[in-house]
């Protein structure tokens, strides 16, 4: 693969619907070797090729290589969820005294919007930008009533090479009933490669978090206030791999199979801050995280089975990847006392994360919460030409 001269768009058919409707591919590309393949089938992020330290890109996302993967078994790789990210317990809750019912998909839970969420719907292109940020903005509809949920509701997703390394994602919705919104991009990480055959247990996993959610034999969050991750395996704030502890015999990691919980980010008003930093040591990869949402879920493949093929014909099987998805905390409006995830008509609901790609210098790699990694990563890049 040979990196392109310019900042470009090109746009392809990536399959085809059972109806007929045609599944399309943008391909955003960087003059530095950033590129980013977005399907409108889930607003997902099918592919996205970053360059190692010496240069050679490769595909960090899990997925499939034809449509036929993704239509074929939901897994959510790189799709956008809604219209509830998460689990909402017992699928159902109150709004303004009434009980809302939704459709109910995983046990007595609504999980990622449902039966039929967001993720498999085709969404349509609405705008495209071939300048020096190139960038695509999809649209999806939801009806009034679409698997319980109240209010239509339109949302708007921006997939945008915002720098020469930095992949940024806008969504925004807008509903004419007062509802609940809570959207995440699921991307499967795997800073190794997604064909690379390596697991993310030795990926070193910093978490700008002093707080997480403990959760049941469901993945609900348990009726407590959040549980501090000091004296704990979920105390990622220092840096550390994420094999390190996974297999320390704490109950949470038990009942979550590995790493499958919300951690709490600090406040914010609505402007993205640093969230989260992974590092490969091998291929020298460091991807920070930012966002302005409440929380971070962090999931680390445990229900990967090896049962499904993706890319490259290999068989996708336990810590084969990480998902790091930024959204509000899981059964909010079952709990009042958790940063609402309500909209009401009139507002904007606003979700913004940057996906920001750097080099790891040797022997910096454990560096905690202070940026240290990141400054002296795009130090160690920018002699390469990189940003």
């Amino acid at each position: 693969m040979s990196n392109p001269s310019v900042p470009r768009v090109a746009r392809s058919r990536f399959g085809v619907l059972p109806d007929g409707s045609e599944v399309e591919r943008i391909v955003l590309q960087s003059a530095e070797g950033l590129e980013a393949r977005i399907i409108t089938y889930g607003a997902s992020l099918q592919a996205l090729l970053v360059p190692d330290v010496a240069g050679q890109r490769d595909d960090i996302v899990l997925g499939h290589d034809a449509f036929e993967g993704y239509l074929a078994r939901r897994q959510y790789f790189g799709a956008t969820v809604g219209r509830y990210a998460n689990r909402i317990a017992g699928a159902r809750f109150a709004l303004d005294g009434a009980e809302v019912q939704l459709a109910a998909n995983n046990g007595a839970n609504a999980l990622h919007g449902g039966l039929e969420g967001f993720d498999r719907r085709n969404w349509r292109v609405v705008g495209v930008d071939d300048g020096d940020h190139p960038a695509v903005t999809l649209a999806y509809r939801s009806a009034d009533g679409e698997e319980g949920y109240p209010g239509t509701l339109d949302v708007e997703v921006t997939w945008r090479l915002a720098g020469p390394m930095e992949l940024s994602l806008d969504m925004t919705a807008r509903t004419d009933r007062p509802t609940i919104v809570n959207l995440t991009n699921h991307s499967f990480f795997n800073l190794s490669g997604a064909r690379s055959g390596r697991q993310i247990l030795g990926h070193h996993l910093t978490v700008a978090a002093d707080h997480f959610l403990a959760i049941d034999a469901g993945a609900i969050p348990l009726p407590r206030p959040p549980s501090e991750v000091a004296g704990t395996p979920f105390d990622f704030r220092e840096g550390i791999e994420v094999g390190a502890r996974i297999r320390n015999d704490h109950p949470q990691l038990r009942v979550g199979r590995g790493y499958d919980h919300n951690f709490c980010l600090a406040p914010t008003a609505g402007e993205p801050r640093f969230a989260a930093r992974l590092v490969e040591p091998d291929s020298g990869r460091v991807l920070e995280l930012f966002t302005n949402q409440p929380g971070l879920q962090v999931y680390s493949g445990n229900f990967l089975d090896g049962s499904t093929g993706g890319k490259g014909g290999r068989l996708y099987r336990q810590s084969d990847a990480i998902c790091l998805e930024p959204h509000a905390w899981p059964d909010t409006p079952n709990r009042p006392d958790f940063p609402t995830a309500r909209l009401d008509p009139g507002e904007v609901y606003r979700h913004t994360t940057s996906y920001r790609f750097t080099h790891a210098i040797q022997g910096a790699i454990q560096d905690p919460i202070d940026g240290a990694i990141g400054t002296q990563s795009e130090v160690e890049l920018s002699k390469r030409g990189g940003r």
